[in-house]
């Protein structure tokens, strides 16, 4: 993809610094993404020496990586250092508080925050081991020789790198809905973002000889519903794109584009018109199957911007192709990153030349393209992939389906969440019906939540007696449907800050981060405004 989107990578040798450095701080945060710059910045404010490693090049994760409209759920919980981040966004537009925003901007507010802050950034930074002490980190060591002492760590990244080279307890995919005693984990074959009328999935149709279509898996997984496996949901890129014509940069053709990767978005658009009524609006009109969810104010011309995300059967999610990134080296995650790419460019540039596909798609999609004045470093495409899951810390108490229908309340909160169990698709699969095999998607799972539910604290820290100096504000502890609820930036960014604020308690008391006294934490975060309860 280096020809349509030059500098666009994951992981890159260029990247990664050649002068050793050896860095002390009492507290180390390793990742860039929200999560980690609020805990960063937080830990600066309350006076702790801090340092912020990042594994890339670019800081703000998915809030400065195209995810401008912002899943909130209940906006009321929303508190501390995230509210105020929402209400930096309203200054920049000239209102009281923005939820719907262009990367650029927040790109300028989180750098501002790392400035005023004064926190050391050090970006290229993959980690590649951890020397502990004892049941301490002492040392983590990045690609390239920098070395980073500190005495308390946070592991920020969306994978958890970090918590798996400290050997913490986590774990990868679905549990079975017997390991929680919970109803929508495991496999899920459902209605929502599904193929509503029958798709053949065969390379010819009808012909069983001929193969499966790419991404299609040869199990009827609808007999095994609710079990347990290794399948994360799929990942995407949020895509800022503008019907100005003045920015828009047209699709182009990817040069690995194949084919046989959109023959099953071909056949669906091409089924009957009135499976589309239930999908949002697009050009003049017509139903289309995506999600164009429309970033700030118009132009005086009239013209958007976009956070553009997955929606329907066959969309920007590429289903299926993301299970090895978790625990893939960060080789195998830049080929993963690149085929996301190719996989979603081809998508949009299909869906807008095709001319197997119905006219008022193409005409839908081939009104918008990138913004020329977004991620201008990156050929306009955002530079962070949406990694919706990876690993999750396993600690003394995993968040499951019943702390969001309110069945069961941690005695121990310290921030809060109330965004809807969402889980997308994982795979799909053939299935048989009335004689006629159809292709169906698997995995989504979109369920409200009873009402804002409090996060234990223990879904930050490893359980007793692991790792004492680690804090984990992204990769929690919770089952995949809850994890499915929590994995909203607003309640990262929260995370952050309890993470900073965590560390500031264990090194004052000179205790492992288990032990921090949980009444001096909730008062330090009720200070800092932070809704509880």
């Amino acid at each position: 993809m280096a020809e349509n989107f030059p500098g666009l990578h994951y992981f890159a040798d260029s990247w990664i610094p050649t002068q050793p450095e050896t860095i002390h701080a009492q507290v180390i945060v390793y990742g860039g993404t929200a999560a980690g710059v609020f805990a960063a910045v937080a830990a600066r404010r309350l006076g702790l020496s801090t340092c912020l490693l990042h594994p890339g090049k670019y800081v703000g994760g998915m809030t400065t990586g195209g995810l401008g409209w912002t899943d909130y759920g209940n906006k009321s919980i929303i508190s501390g250092m995230a509210r105020g981040f929402y209400r930096d966004l309203g200054r920049a537009y000239k209102c009281e508080e923005m939820w719907s925003f262009e990367p650029s901007v927040a790109t300028a507010i989180i750098q501002r925050m790392l400035e005023e802050a004064k926190v050391p950034v050090r970006t290229g930074a993959y980690i590649e081991s951890v020397t502990m002490d004892g049941r301490r980190i002492a040392m983590i060591t990045m690609l390239g020789g920098l070395q980073a002492h500190g005495d308390v760590f946070i592991d920020a990244t969306y994978e958890g790198d970090l918590l798996a080279l400290a050997k913490v307890s986590h774990t990868v995919g679905r549990e079975d809905n017997a390991t929680y005693g919970e109803t929508l984990n495991g496999i899920q074959v459902r209605a929502l973002h599904q193929f509503s009328h029958p798709v053949d999935p065969y390379v010819r149709p009808g012909d069983v000889g001929s193969g499966l279509l790419p991404g299609i898996v040869d199990e009827d997984l609808s007999r095994r519903q609710g079990q347990g496996d290794d399948r994360v949901q799929a990942y995407c890129f949020r895509v800022c794109m503008t019907d100005d014509p003045a920015l828009r940069v047209r699709w182009s053709k990817p040069g690995d584009f194949n084919p046989a990767d959109y023959v099953l978005a071909t056949r669906w658009f091409q089924g009957p018109k009135d499976a589309y009524n239930d999908q949002l609006a697009g050009s003049g009109g017509e139903a289309v199957p995506a999600k164009f969810d429309i970033l700030a104010p118009p132009t005086a011309a009239g013209f958007h911007k976009t956070d553009t995300n997955n929606h329907g059967p066959v969309s920007s999610d590429f289903i299926g192709a993301g299970h090895d990134w978790p625990r893939g080296n960060y080789v195998e995650r830049e080929r993963i990153f690149q085929k996301h790419v190719s996989y979603q460019a081809g998508f949009y540039w299909h869906m807008a030349h095709c001319p197997e596909i119905p006219q008022r798609y193409r005409d839908a999609y081939g009104r918008w393209g990138l913004a020329r004045d977004e991620f201008t470093t990156t050929g306009h495409w955002p530079h962070q992939l949406y990694v919706r899951e990876a690993r999750r810390l396993v600690g003394d108490y995993v968040l499951t389906e019943h702390d969001c229908r309110l069945t069961r309340r941690c005695p121990d909160p310290v921030a809060m969440g109330s965004y809807a169990m969402d889980s997308h698709n994982c795979c799909r699969l053939s299935k048989m019906d009335g004689g006629q095999a159809r292709v169906l998607n698997e995995g989504d799972v979109q369920v409200p939540c009873a009402g804002p539910y409090g996060i234990s604290y223990r879904c930050l820290v490893p359980g007793k007696g692991e790792c004492e100096n680690l804090l984990v504000p992204v990769c929690v502890s919770a089952s995949h449907v809850a994890y499915g609820s929590v994995r909203m930036e607003p309640v990262f960014m929260a995370l952050g800050e309890v993470a900073a604020n965590a560390a500031h308690c264990a090194l004052s008391a000179r205790c492992a981060v288990q032990a921090v006294d949980y009444s001096r934490l909730r008062s330090l975060l009720v200070t800092a405004g932070m809704v509880l309860a």
